[in-house]
């Protein structure tokens, strides 16, 4: 019998590369998986890390840094809210969905200030 196309290549079956530039491809997706969901090792091997970027004053007391971040999310809600206004209808909802969130943040933030005991 005659076959009009010739055997394909011998190839390992257990190896996931077809060739060199898929495995240059899937290097490549490994190293933007490990970008976005390991951080904090490149974080860690970046530096110092005695002293962080931002930094909450350690001298106020609970209740002011939860007044405080209630205080921003309520502006980031009124933020979110204007801007909404001005966008069409489908973008509107996404960033409606997003000041609910928001919104729910800075209802468990002043449920926390509520429960925090004064200090005599």
């Amino acid at each position: 019998m005659f076959k009009p196309t010739p055997n394909p290549p011998e190839s390992n079956p257990a190896s996931p590369y077809e060739s060199l530039d898929s495995r240059k491809l899937h290097e490549a997706a490994e190293r933007a998986l490990d970008h976005y969901l390991t951080p904090a090792s490149q974080i860690m091997a970046s530096g110092d890390q005695s002293k962080p970027m931002f930094l909450a004053n350690p001298a106020y007391d609970t209740e002011s840094l939860l007044a405080n971040a209630s205080e921003s999310l309520g502006s980031a809600t009124t933020m979110l809210n204007d801007f909404a206004a001005l966008l069409d209808v489908s973008h509107r909802k996404t960033l409606l969905g997003i000041a609910q969130v928001v919104m729910l943040g800075e209802l468990a933030v002043n449920q926390a200030l509520d429960n925090v005991e004064l200090k005599a």
